[in-house]
């Protein structure tokens, strides 16, 4: 929805709504601090809002006015020169690199410079690796990030990069380059330190940021009715229900293989707390 009207919280806008009603005008007030937002859907033109609201407060008779509908547009992620999204294009080509690097898993010399941690495989099978805390003072703090860059086979970083295109671009055309990159870093760290602490260092994926990147876009357009990302309320949904499946082995049954969880469930959580972050980030 997108705001039209503002008037302070003294006025009383309940006879206008009414006839918006009336009209079958789908539309919603929000109050904010000393003032009422009247916000309209996208399927109205909001020009015609406004005129009727003024001829309303100059005494007009409502009853004579016609809305008219204007056609609605399909929900697509925003049409921009590569120019304005080279962070999300960044993101997308470090994943294919760092996973033509490791050969989808295969390459376990590249893998070991990439994962969380460095590692070693015995002949018999063993993996031993170091902790976090040698790896931080050993100066390896790339590590932190690196694993999100790493996919295991071709549905893999197909899906991830989907999602990336489809929300990052607009998390960087609405907010810029480093609002993404800043969100990016802070799910991608957080997910990847949960993952390690419960699996060791043989994960990847993007999955933590995906759902981070979800989280914080469903959230700012539930707090900033002014400016929004523009993305269905119920992919949150669908993205709980993702979670919980994988949390109860229903996805590796059917041959998703190994799911990192607790990734996804911190990367998400890491999205909702980045919301105070993000604010910071004014839209542009």
């Amino acid at each position: 929805m997108i705001p039209v009207i503002e008037v302070s919280l003294a006025e009383d806008l309940a006879p206008f709504t009414t006839v918006l009603w009336e009209y079958e005008v789908p539309h919603r007030v929000v109050e904010e601090a000393d003032r009422q937002i009247l916000l309209v859907s996208r399927s109205v033109d909001p020009g015609q809002v406004r005129a009727l609201y003024d001829y309303w407060k100059q005494g007009g008779d409502l009853g004579r006015i016609e809305l008219r509908p204007v056609k609605r547009r399909r929900l697509s992620a925003p049409r921009v020169s590569p120019g304005r999204i080279k962070a999300t294009l960044s993101l997308i080509a470090l994943s294919v690199l760092a996973t033509l690097l490791i050969g989808f898993g295969a390459n376990d010399q590249w893998m070991a410079r990439l994962t969380f941690v460095d590692f070693t495989l015995t002949g018999d099978g063993r993996l031993y690796f170091d902790s976090l805390l040698s790896m931080l003072e050993s100066g390896q703090w790339w590590r932190l990030v690196t694993p999100v860059f790493l996919h295991f086979s071709l549905l893999h970083i197909l899906f991830n990069l989907l999602w990336v295109w489809v929300v990052g671009q607009r998390v960087e055309v609405l907010q810029g380059p480093w609002a993404l990159i800043g969100l990016a870093a802070f799910t991608g760290v957080a997910s990847n330190v949960a993952q390690f602490w419960v699996s060791g260092p043989m994960f990847g994926g993007m999955s933590g940021v995906v759902f981070g990147l979800l989280s914080y876009t469903w959230l700012w357009d539930r707090l900033e009715p002014h400016r929004r990302f523009g993305l269905p309320p119920a992919l949150m949904g669908l993205m709980v229900l993702w979670l919980a499946l994988g949390f109860t082995g229903v996805l590796e049954g059917f041959g998703l293989g190994a799911i990192a969880n607790t990734a996804h469930l911190v990367g998400m959580l890491a999205g909702l707390a980045f919301w105070p972050i993000g604010r910071l980030f004014k839209p542009r």
